[in-house]
């Protein structure tokens, strides 16, 4: 009788302290994804230290093998005003994990989510699914923030992104165009620390009306960096953005336009150069790297299980005292083929132009062709 009724408390207990879970609404998802695609790689001026020379087959670090932005979630409705969601990838890693009150005349959310400088108007799936933000499109990513939202407006106080510091730097190779070989550059830690006093700052406002939805974004962030001399220097980023979509019937397009100084440091991602800051030659000071691109995208509904899309995409770096600017484009067609509620197949065939490099040297390009699995539930 004894251990019936401390059973019987337990249950007691714990209902008491999980009745409040039980009022909100979960609504759990997931998505499973497969990529498979074929890249014929050409490495332009030279073979890389490896002399493995051009390059063909599945492509690497993808090849046949489960997608990582595989995802399985939840949405959550607490109240009218209360909401929140997560999400985790299959590598495994925390995607999305956001709450939002709604106060009536402004909404208040705080945890991970997509920041403001993120348009999406490209499906592409090669990369996998990319959608081209690395080449013209606008991705800074994911990141913790505490963002206000007032009707089309939002801002928020978001995590610095500081990459290639707090560390030293690992000996790599590059290709020289003087002496037409690779060479070793060594090891250096001359960047060892970062000093961060405030996060960045980034906004957005949308606008939409009938078809037409209209994006303009920027962020700031700045800190400074300190090299093995324990000298200061200033990190200064920014970034605007403007995109803009438009549905005609079974036709829409999409295009969006960006620049700013040191992107990368924001965290803008680019394929086949990386628009940061760079160490002055003299080590005594910072290189700043100026930087823009777009993306056009074009589509057509045939059917609600067949979609075309076409896209073509641009972006450019100019290092400071570089002899050149570095520059990258590429473009891709698609088809979208739902076999059934929640089941996609992408065929797709893209091409990227690496041009040459900030000294001149050509860095090949990239022929991809194959297939993105997908099932949605």
């Amino acid at each position: 009788m004894k251990k019936l009724f401390v059973l019987c408390a337990a249950a007691i207990f714990v209902v008491a302290f999980t009745a409040p879970a039980f009022a909100a609404e979960w609504s759990f998802y997931g998505s499973a994804r497969i990529s498979s695609f074929w890249a014929d790689q050409d490495f332009g001026d030279g073979a890389g230290p490896s002399g493995s020379g051009d390059d063909a087959g599945l492509y690497a670090g993808h090849a046949f093998d489960i997608q990582g932005n595989s995802r399985i979630g939840a949405k959550v409705k607490v109240s009218d005003n209360l909401t929140g969601n997560f999400e985790y990838g299959s590598t495994p890693n925390l995607r999305l994990l956001w709450g939002e009150y709604d106060f009536g005349g402004f909404k208040l959310g705080v945890g991970q989510e997509y920041v403001p400088l993120c348009m999406f108007y490209s499906a592409s799936a090669f990369g996998p699914d990319n959608n081209f933000l690395d080449v013209g499109g606008v991705y800074v990513g994911r990141d913790p923030m505490v963002r206000a939202t007032i009707g089309g407006l939002s801002i928020a106080l978001v995590k610095p992104n500081t990459p290639l510091t707090g560390e030293a730097v690992a000996a790599s190779w590059a290709f020289d165009k003087d002496t037409a070989t690779w060479q070793e550059k060594a090891a250096s830690g001359y960047y060892k620390d970062t000093d961060v006093t405030i996060p960045a700052i980034m906004a957005k406002y949308t606008f939409k009306v009938a078809g037409l939805s209209l994006a303009v974004a920027g962020g700031y962030q700045t800190y400074k960096v300190v090299d093995a001399a324990d000298n200061d220097d200033d990190v200064n980023a920014y970034m605007v953005a403007i995109g803009a979509s438009y549905n005609m019937g079974p036709l829409y397009i999409g295009a969006d336009y960006w620049m700013g100084q040191n992107t990368g440091n924001i965290g803008q991602a680019t394929f086949g150069f990386a628009p940061d800051i760079s160490a002055g030659a003299d080590a005594d000071g910072v290189l700043d790297n100026d930087s823009y691109g777009y993306l056009a995208v074009v589509g057509f509904k045939l059917s609600d299980m067949l979609y075309f899309e076409g896209g073509y995409g641009f972006a450019s770096g100019d290092l400071d005292d570089a002899a050149k600017k570095d520059e990258t484009s590429g473009y891709y067609v698609q088809a979208q083929i739902s076999l059934a509620k929640g089941v996609l197949l992408v065929p797709e065939i893209g091409y990227y132009d690496l041009k040459d490099d900030a000294k001149g040297a050509d860095q090949g390009d990239v022929t991809y062709y194959g297939l993105k699995w997908q099932i949605s539930f």
